[in-house]
């Protein structure tokens, strides 16, 4: 067996132990944001078109656990429940670059210069998109639709509210980003067993082109914003500067392909332009400072340092957060079909694509409670499938209502 394939195995445990703890608290964290920040709450307060309708979009959209193919449907919710262009252009250039799990991973394996640096740059690219899509689009005329399937999670009661914190924080979003989280583990072992440390300086020296090489990648492509930093150390463990890694981590998680055919979709052709010209200089402008700030080797070192956990903790963290990643991704796979049990009235079954994650199912859930005659709907990820209920629903309505959200029904069928 290769000296680098027996390496592998002890990488994927060295950076799985020093991000578990981290992690672990930020599932946690999620949770908490998820039940007292509802949809319903967000649309309240982004209302209106003016600056400070932009500046909340922001600070709402960066601690919030979403990655771009969440982030998609919760603007184009927004949008249709009265917020600003402005304001949902902010939320959906923040919101996918960070998240409160993302930014304690960063803290946990590239210390805290990163971790703080990041969210600051997420708030003000938000701000300056929203800003610039307000003054561009000056007839800006959301049509804002009924709240019938709001839902405003602070009426309910205590046990309510913590049963479905730790449900979100460690089985409802590890199986969003767990598999893509453990890729991004297996990655990173991979490039620090083959590639020696130092050894991408060589090649292409720090500096610009190494951010221009790294946006270049990140950008076509889904990267999930927690799932990637291991890999960004592992980057920067082999000779990437801390500027070109973060570029990579910026625009890797918000301006993959179908994201900006969505946003294109939803948003409209001058929104797009300026969501994608500030996210890549927002990029650009955000490594060259961070270079300025910080070197690979302070990061690498710091991370070696173990930022002054036990080795207890990291070990017990680790083993924790693999059986939460095992059992959550066991539990999507044998997730069953939308079946329609309970629901009472005439039935209707539809072929959904473009879901990825729970956000995506709770945005088409709501939309179609929205519509006229719905009374209740089923929806399945796994299955790809709504099964809506009511009497004399419409269905023009409901896919309309979907394809808002940059989704497609793909075809119908009746239940009963």
């Amino acid at each position: 067996m290769p000296e680098w394939l027996a390496d592998i195995p002890a990488g994927f445990w060295s950076v799985l132990s020093e991000m578990a703890p981290y992690l672990l608290f930020g599932f946690l964290m999620a949770g908490v944001l998820s039940v007292f920040v509802s949809p319903a709450l967000v649309e309240r307060h982004l209302g209106g078109k003016g600056l400070w309708s932009v500046v909340k979009a922001a600070a709402f959209g960066v601690p919030l656990p979403l990655c771009s193919c969440g982030v998609i449907p919760v603007s184009a919710s927004l949008r249709r429940h009265g917020a600003g262009k402005g304001a949902t252009t902010a939320f959906l250039i923040a919101t996918p670059q960070d998240g409160v799990d993302s930014i304690m991973v960063t803290y946990g394996l590239l210390g805290g210069v990163y971790a703080i640096f990041r969210p600051i740059v997420a708030l003000v690219t938000g701000i300056a998109g929203g800003a610039i899509v307000n003054i561009a689009d000056g007839n800006d005329a959301p049509q804002k639709v009924s709240n019938a399937g709001g839902h405003d999670h602070f009426t309910e009661n205590d046990h309510g509210r913590i049963r479905r914190i730790f449900t979100y924080s460690f089985d409802t979003l590890p199986r969003d980003i767990g598999r893509a989280l453990l890729v991004g583990l297996v990655l990173a072992a991979v490039i620090s067993a083959v590639v020696q440390p130092n050894e991408l300086r060589k090649l292409v020296a720090p500096g610009i082109w190494q951010m221009l090489i790294l946006m270049a990648a990140g950008i076509p492509v889904y990267v999930c914003a927690t799932a990637s930093v291991p890999l960004v150390y592992a980057l920067i463990v082999a000779g990437v500067s801390p500027g070109a890694a973060f570029a990579f981590l910026m625009t890797g998680p918000a301006t993959n392909a179908a994201t900006i055919a969505t946003v294109w979709k939803v948003m409209g052709k001058r929104t797009t332009i300026v969501y994608l010209g500030v996210m890549l200089v927002g990029a650009l402008v955000g490594g060259l400072l961070l270079d300025q700030l910080i070197t690979g080797e302070q990061i690498v070192g710091a991370s070696r340092m173990g930022w002054m956990l036990p080795p207890v903790v990291k070990y017990v963290s680790a083993a924790v957060l693999l059986g939460v990643l095992f059992v959550a991704i066991v539990r999507a796979y044998v997730q069953g079909r939308a079946k329609g049990k309970g629901l009472e009235g005439e039935t209707m079954k539809l072929a959904i694509s473009g879901m990825t994650c729970s956000h995506c199912v709770g945005s088409v859930r709501r939309a179609l409670l929205e519509c006229p005659g719905v009374e209740g709907v089923e929806v399945s990820l796994a299955g790809g499938e709504a099964v809506v209920s009511g009497d004399g629903f419409d269905l023009a309505a409901m896919k309309n209502a979907i394809e808002e959200l940059g989704y497609r029904v793909a075809d119908k069928t009746s239940v009963r």
